[in-house]
């Protein structure tokens, strides 16, 4: 049905960065759009996420580049060091050449500020609508549309429902079914003032010290007066996936033998929020009659790639594009975008179980670890990076 045949909106389930793209690529093709979102009000908890050229793009189609890019900090370079020793392990400039290579920048910023630019983008919109305190319990469908039951008895009716409610999916629960997947890999986050970071790793580059079962990394947000602080361990307990308060003597108890300049970064934060992660087995399906997954829903994965809101922005703009191609007629757009993302999305979830290896080797790998890149061209940094930061609009129903 094309968007002007139907007086019923489009129902997104979750109102975090992918539900707000998805809300934004929606009305680009003429649709209404609701959203329902479980939390009390719209905001996002974290710290700074990492945004490749793939992300700008998608921001740009979205309609909220200038936003964007303008709460952004651009990096000079992404740089690994090894926690043990200070060894260099790899360095890729994020200069001038990343940019005509990829067409976009290479930068850091704080998760809020990509979803308060998306949420600007919506509130400019009169086409969408959002519903806050609204969980969803139970869907239905019938021939002409989709009913959503919400936990205090309220129901919301639709042409179709994209599914966007987070790692822990009802519309994901209800159709697939799955279990998570617990990685045993706890994160811990915080954001720390420019006045409080050391002058010594005050870099204006997205860094990384690798250790064995750990990692810390730091880069800086919001102009330089701030810097995001992420540590990462291998717990010893057994974990639930859970999002808590931290504890600063948990964290320090992790870092035994890691190089003092490192370790300054575990002593910094005064508040810590946890992360025990999880992430699921990629699925073959994502479209079920009227209702599709999108964002972590879909394809929820654990950090090593620094992709989870980069795909979620590629999925929303590509189901925009499939919509367009199709006519706005849901069935056969929903499964082209399926098509176009499935093999993609699993590619990350597969690649950051690896990295988290690679970030986290020990013993003789750790020695293969910082021997991989040395040697290594700018050029061919590029070329291994292409399958990632080469997605645009224009190729991404390729698939």
């Amino acid at each position: 049905m094309n968007a002007t045949q139907s007086k019923l909106p489009v129902l997104v389930a979750g109102g975090g960065i992918g539900g707000l793209a998805a809300a934004l690529a929606l009305t680009r093709r003429g649709f209404s759009v609701k959203v329902l979102e479980q939390a009390p009000q719209l905001g996002e908890i974290g710290a700074g996420i990492q945004l490749g050229p793939n992300a700008f793009a998608a921001f740009d189609a979205l309609g909220i580049g200038p936003i964007a890019r303008s709460r952004a900090v651009y990096t000079d370079e992404m740089v690994m060091h090894d926690a043990l020793d200070e060894t260099l392990v790899g360095r890729i400039p994020t200069d001038a050449a990343f940019r005509q290579r990829f067409g976009n920048p290479y930068a850091v910023i704080h998760r809020a500020d990509v979803h308060g630019s998306l949420l600007e983008g919506a509130q400019a919109s009169d086409r969408i609508q959002v519903l806050t305190s609204t969980t969803v319990q139970r869907i239905d469908q019938d021939d002409e549309g989709v009913t959503v039951h919400d936990t205090k008895g309220g129901t919301h009716r639709g042409i179709a429902l994209i599914g966007a409610d987070g790692v822990k999916s009802a519309v994901r629960r209800q159709y697939v079914g799955d279990e998570a997947r617990v990685s045993g890999h706890v994160v811990y986050r915080a954001v720390v003032d420019r006045k409080d970071f050391p002058a010594d790793l005050q870099w204006n580059a997205a860094s990384i010290w690798v250790g064995p079962n750990c990692h810390l990394v730091h880069y800086p947000l919001r102009g330089g007066e701030q810097y995001n602080v992420v540590v990462t361990f291998h717990s010893r307990e057994a974990e639930e996936w859970s999002v808590r308060e931290g504890s600063r003597e948990e964290v320090q108890s992790y870092f035994e033998g890691i190089c003092a300049k490192a370790r300054q970064l575990i002593d910094l934060p005064k508040d810590w929020k946890r992360w025990a992660t999880a992430d699921r087995e990629p699925i073959g399906q994502w479209t079920f009659g009227r209702a599709v997954l999108l964002g972590d829903a879909a394809h929820p994965t654990l950090q090593y790639l620094a992709q989870g809101a980069c795909m979620a922005l590629e999925d929303a703009v590509t189901l925009g594009e499939a919509l367009r191609v199709h006519g706005d007629e849901f069935a056969p757009a929903f499964d082209h975008y399926q098509r176009s993302r499935i093999a993609r999305t699993a590619r990350i979830v597969l690649s950051a179980r690896e990295m988290g290896r690679i970030f986290h080797a020990k013993g003789v790998e750790r020695l293969v670890r910082n021997e991989l890149w040395k040697g290594r061209s700018q050029e061919r940094f590029y070329d291994a990076m292409e399958w990632l930061y080469g997605w645009k609009v224009e190729n991404c129903l390729a698939a």
